[in-house]
């Protein structure tokens, strides 16, 4: 067998161990002595070692932080939230909740300071438990959640209200755009393609089709304040002929980046 061979299979193996246990892919390459490997695949001789999974010329290797335990002291944390400010809290609650199926799991209102907070997350409402404090101590654990701030008064403003981070010109002194730091929210479903037709029978905004622009099998949607929402598979990445804007597969421009 060649070389070359042996190590493009070697590390297909390695990505397969790597999603399911980075300890294995440790103790495989522990005694994996068979293994030709290039200059720019090495293994450390660290005690979470792990494959330099990069071959990206100039790229950094970080291969260390899929290995081993979490710190001391964070086996516990919990990635609750992203929160976003929204201009008129049901039409957010309309779209998170009808069109891209999640639900309210949590709300808290305080009127002395002027907002509230609206928790949304792609849970069954049976899971939902009764009570306030029941219902808070259930949202602190759920990973995942989406919390969408209204400060009031807001939804009697004129146009959008928030800038969005991608090349946007909204609330900006200048008029002019800028290049913000946010990016997107995004939702895996089962089928890219079936989902996106739902969500053009709902009235959506499409900023990319799955079929559109370079990167194909996966769609850009807009929030009612203008938050891009990607949209990809749960399995592979894959093509179909035609999607919901009738775009072929073959058709489409090219890569778009939408910070600028």
């Amino acid at each position: 067998l060649s070389c070359c061979f042996v190590v493009q299979n070697t590390m297909k193996l390695i990505f397969l161990l790597t999603l399911f246990s980075p300890l294995a892919v440790s103790s495989f390459l522990s005694t994996a002595s068979f293994i030709p490997r290039p200059n720019h695949i090495a293994a450390t001789t660290t005690t979470n070692s792990a494959l330099e999974m990069s071959t990206t010329e100039n790229s950094v290797d970080v291969s260390r932080f899929m290995a081993g335990p979490r710190p001391e002291g964070t086996d516990q944390y919990v990635m609750q939230q992203t929160m976003v400010r929204v201009k008129d809290p049901m039409k957010s609650l309309e779209f998170y909740c009808d069109v891209l199926g999640f639900k309210l799991v949590m709300y808290r209102e305080f009127p002395q300071w002027g907002f509230n907070v609206y928790f949304v997350a792609p849970v069954e409402s049976v899971t939902i438990p009764e009570g306030a404090d029941a219902q808070w101590d259930y949202c602190m654990k759920l990973p995942g959640c989406i919390e969408l701030t209204w400060n009031y008064g807001s939804e009697k403003e004129e146009g959008l209200v928030y800038n969005t981070g991608n090349a946007d010109s909204t609330g900006t002194s200048d008029g002019e755009k800028v290049k913000g730091g946010f990016g997107h929210l995004g939702i895996t479903v089962p089928d890219v393609y079936e989902a996106c037709e739902r969500f053009k029978k709902a009235g959506c905004t499409f900023t990319k089709t799955p079929n559109s622009g370079g990167m194909k099998g996966l769609a850009f949607v807009k929030d009612p304040d203008g938050y891009l929402i990607e949209i990809l598979p749960q399995g592979p990445m894959i093509t179909k002929p035609l999607d919901c804007d009738g775009i072929a597969a073959e058709g489409g421009e090219g890569y778009k980046d939408n910070s600028k």
